[in-house]
Parts: structure tokens; sequence; C-alpha cells
């Protein structure tokens, strides 16, 4: 198959996501794969050059070595509004030229306005779109006023695609009620790779990089640092004192909007280095990150951009067979329920006394081997065969 993938953030930048694992593995099994993205971090980065052009380049691998991605990034504008424009126009102009050019099969769309476009463009030429939902995209724009067109463009989009798959049931839900039909939508879950996080060493060598006891009480989150993650929120209750009988650390790998805002935190004296924060690392090397952890967050505040989405970290988190605090989130519940590795509290505040109280108990080994249990039967391998199925189903129809 030859894959066209439209994508409106950073292929490269950003990820691990679902989006890497399937398209890697794609990719892997001889299948092409063109992604067109956009930089969507250069509006908020120093000394940015604020026109750039047209690109073209191999994305180095995220997940599966040997896999290749071929990325194309259209000319943009990067300043506020603009921005939206230079997609719109530029991005239209790249989808009709890749159509010509690299002829796709099949086109897998995850962004707002290029998927508009994409979806019209394969229509027109009787290509299969399928539309892949992992968050409510139209609450991620970051201009208020903007988000009741974006939510339009949204409805437009799952009513449109050929195929919406969601990777979550509180998403597929969210789609069905934006108007997608419900006999074309379907729930296409993360995947983990056991053997990967259950493979996990370097504990000692982890804590000792980082200055951490063998005995401190480790929380760990990784990823992208929104403003509403809720880690300012652990932070400043570490910098304030709390956990200090236990040696509780804070080891955030990642970056986001939010990162020097943590940063700060951490360099307070008040914090006294129990705040660790290491920039992205390999997917590689997760596994030794998750093995020097003892308990794993997603402490997210209660706000509407979060409340029916299932992060892929979550997956990861409990294949590497460690509990996760996270707050008490509709498609968070809906999709690990109660006892599954999951211990919920309602406001990020309460992260810190819920760990010292699972510590004290010692059920951490016990929920996290419940948690490793329950997410067992989402193996990647799995995941992409059934992904490749849907996708070569659209296809043998068209050609029918």
């Amino acid at each position: 198959m030859r894959i066209l993938v439209l994508q409106e953030s950073d292929w490269i930048e950003r990820g691990p996501h679902q989006s890497h694992h399937l398209l890697e593995r794609l990719s892997a099994k001889g299948h092409e794969v063109r992604v067109v993205d956009f930089q969507i971090g250069r509006r908020t980065q120093q000394g940015r050059t604020v026109i750039v052009g047209r690109s073209a380049l191999i994305a180095p691998p995220k997940v599966v070595e040997g896999s290749k991605i071929e990325i194309v990034r259209p000319a943009a504008v990067h300043l506020p509004i603009l921005d939206y424009v230079s997609v719109l126009v530029m991005h239209t102009h790249e989808i009709r030229k890749q159509f010509r050019v690299f002829r796709p099969d099949i086109v897998l769309g995850f962004g707002l306005l290029n998927t508009f476009v994409g979806i019209r463009a394969a229509k027109n030429r009787g290509i299969p779109f399928v539309y892949y939902l992992i968050d409510e995209l139209h609450r991620l724009v970051p201009e208020p006023a903007l988000q009741g067109v974006a939510r339009l463009i949204e409805q437009a989009n799952v009513r449109g695609a050929g195929l919406v798959l969601a990777i979550n049931h509180a998403l597929e839900q969210y789609a069905v009620e934006m108007g997608a039909r419900p006999d074309r939508t379907k729930v296409l879950p993360a995947g983990i790779d056991l053997q990967h996080y259950l493979a996990g060493k370097g504990r000692s060598e982890v804590r000792i990089r980082h200055g951490i006891g063998e005995r401190d009480l480790v929380l760990f989150f990784m990823g992208w640092v929104y403003p509403f993650s809720g880690l300012r929120q652990v932070a400043e209750h570490l910098a304030e004192g709390e956990g200090r009988q236990e040696n509780l650390t804070l080891l955030v790998v990642g970056k986001g909007d939010s990162w020097n805002e943590l940063r700060q935190i951490a360099r307070t004296s008040a914090s006294e280095d129990r705040i660790k924060m290491v920039e992205f690392r390999p997917y590689s090397e997760m596994p030794s990150y998750l093995a020097a952890a003892d308990i794993c967050l997603l402490p997210a505040e209660d706000v509407a951009t979060m409340r029916n989405i299932v992060p892929i970290k979550m997956y990861e988190y409990l294949a590497s067979g460690k509990p996760v605090i996270a707050t008490r989130l509709p498609g968070l519940v809906r999709e690990f329920g109660e006892g599954n590795g999951v211990l919920y509290v309602d406001r990020p505040e309460q992260v810190i006394p819920k760990a010292v109280e699972l510590a004290r108990q010692g059920a951490m080994p016990q929920l996290g081997a419940r948690g490793r249990a329950f997410v067992s039967g989402n193996e990647w391998q799995k995941i992409t065969d059934t992904f490749e199925s849907y996708l070569k189903g659209l296809i043998e129809i068209r050609e029918t």
C-alpha cells in the first residue's frame, strides 16, 4: 500500500504517538508511507524563522529500526492566525501534488484543516480516507475564539471520512455525537510492546545518574508537559515539603509548553533537588526510566481537553508493571475501570498523599501486576494487523 498521512503537528519533534507506532510498523512490513506534517512548535520558538520554505526528508525511526517514513513539509508562515492560512493554502497545493506524484492507495488524517482539504481531494479521486481521532481536536486550538469554527471543521471531517477510528471508547462516542456514522466508526486502542517494557533494566543506573537514592520513592511522568498537565501542582506540593519522610522524588522525562515553568519550581531551594527533569529520551531508553520509577503519574487537570482521551503513556506505564495515579477523568475510568492498576484522585493536589498512602500499604507490586495483566492483550503486532486489515479492506472495496 501507498499511504498518505496528513497531520498538523511535528512528526519528528512530537511523539512517539499512535501514528508512529502503527506507521513505522507498516513501513517495516513493506508499505510506503509519506507524511505531510507541520512544525507546530515554531510559532513560540525564540529566534525562529517566520517564513519557512518547503522541505522533504526521511524521518529517523522512533520505535521501529529499519522503518522509513518520508516527511514533506509545505512552506509555512509561523505567525498567529497566518499559520492557519498557510496550512490551508500550502497544504492544499501539496496534497494535490502528492495525489499526482505519490499516487496513494489510501489517505489517513490526524489534523483539522489539511484533513478537511484531504477528504474532499480524496473523494474527487475515489480514494478512501480514514480519520483517526486521538484527541478532541478543536479543543487544542489555542485561540478560544476559533474553537467554534474548528469544531465545525471537525464535524465535517468525521462525517466525510470513509472510516473513523478512535483511540478509546469515549472518543468513539464523541465522534458519533459529532456526526460520524456508527457503522463506520471503530475503536483502535493504543498498543504496547510487553517485552520492550518488561525487559526494562537499569533502575540503579538511572537513579545514580540523576542523583536519586535507592530508597527514594520515585513518581514518574513522561511526555509533553501541557499547562493543564497537573505537574505544576505536584511540584509545588513537593517544594512545600510533602512526602519528605518517604524521600519522595518527581522524575519527569519530556518537554512542552510548561517545561520552563516546571524547571523554575525545580530550581527553588525549597525543592531540595527533589524534582528531576530530563528532556525527551529515545524510545529505546524509556524502559530503564520506568524501571527506576515506583509510581507513574497522569495528574491532568479536569479540563475539557482531557476528559475523553486516553494518552498512550497510560498503556506504557501499565505495561511496565508500575501502578498509576491519575486524575479521575471520564475517558480513563471508562477505559481502565477500577482495580486494574490505576488509582484515581480528584485533583492533582491529591497525588502526593495518595502516593504516600500506596507506599505505606505496600501494595505497589500487586497493583502494578494487575495493570500489566489488564493491558497484556494490546500487543502492537495485534493492533497493527487490525489497522492494516481496515486499510486493505477499504482499498479492496474501492477496487471492486
